[in-house]
Order: structure tokens, then sequence, then C-alpha cells
């Protein structure tokens, strides 16, 4: 059931909130940098258009939406300065799972933003929305992404061999997945 009163998860340095048409600018600029669309399903450089259609359709949707990505909009608490999103999309078969994804602006990595982020986005999933099961798929090149999912408690479940068709080349990646009850006994 679409969580329709969602505004704003307040982390210490970071909030998750919805996107505003002022950030078309910033999310646009980060899409558009080749480290950051390396892993992603876009390309580099990122259609201006594109993220100005994103930001218009994201802001008529509701997190916990069966079968539908939901973009939270990473921001800077102290000054608003929008530096990433991260995302969650409940599974249409059984909306207890939920599938989350992350993207970080690259002045903004390394310095735990992303992870505070997706604590948030996590603590959010499985206490206010009641999810069983949290799950995230990356890229296997992508250290960043796998250290951060291990950070959190997250379970490698899986190892697909060269099975995404991403950018002229065959990628693997890797599965995994977080239980409720691991969360709230020492994941955090």
């Amino acid at each position: 059931m679409a969580d329709e009163s969602f505004t704003e998860l307040s982390g210490q340095r970071v909030v998750l909130r919805r996107f505003r048409p002022g950030d078309v600018d910033e999310f646009v600029a980060y899409r558009s940098r080749a480290e950051v669309a390396r892993y992603q399903s876009w390309d580099a450089p990122y259609p201006w258009e594109e993220g100005e259609r994103f930001v218009r359709e994201i802001m008529t949707l509701h997190p916990d939406m069966a079968g539908e990505w939901f973009q939270f909009a990473v921001a800077l608490r102290a000054t608003g300065q929008l530096i990433g999103d991260c995302a969650a999309m409940p599974n249409a078969d059984d909306p207890s799972q939920c599938e989350i994804g992350f993207t970080i602006a690259p002045g903004y990595q390394g310095r735990g933003y992303a992870t505070e982020a997706v604590r948030l986005l996590v603590d959010y999933l499985f206490t206010a929305l009641g999810k069983h099961r949290v799950t995230a798929c990356c890229d296997a090149r992508n250290a960043a992404s796998v250290a951060l999912l291990e950070r959190l408690g997250m379970r490698r479940e899986g190892h697909l061999r060269q099975s995404t068709w991403a950018k002229g080349e065959w990628t693997d990646d890797l599965l995994y997945a977080l239980l409720r009850d691991e969360w709230h006994h020492g994941a955090r």
C-alpha cells in the first residue's frame, strides 16, 4: 500500500526526501558523470530533458507501490544540497519483499553519506513499512557498492556469472539480502 504521507526521513547528516523541481540540475549533473553511470542502467551524459521528466514523474508517486520503483532524493541535512538518490521497489507478487538501489555524486562518495542514506532507507522499509526482506543487486566490479551492502549486514546470496548485458559487455551480478529479524538483531 502506497505511503502517501511520506515527506522526509532525517539522519544525522543526510535526509531522504521527495524530489523537487529544483533538483533537476544537480540530478542530471551527477548522473552525467561517466564514473557514476558506469554500473548503472543509463549512459553519460544523462539528458537534461530525461532528468526533468524523471523528477516531474517521481513527484507524483509514493513509496511502497508494489512493482514500482520510488526514488528518494538524498540531500545534506545542513544545507539541503542534493547529493544522490536511493530507491526501493516492493516486489509486485510479494510486496513484503523489496529491492533497493542507490547512487551518490562523486564529490560526496567515501564520506559515509551513502551508508547513512541506505541505512535510513532500510530502517524505513523494515520498521515503518513492515517489510520482511530487503534485497539488492550490483555489478560484481562495483567494490564501493559491495562494501556498503556488506557494511549494512546484508548477506551475499548469489553471484550470477555474465547475467547482464550492459554497455556492450556481459557483466556479473552479486545478489544481497537482509531479513527484518536480522536487522533488529544487530545488523545495524
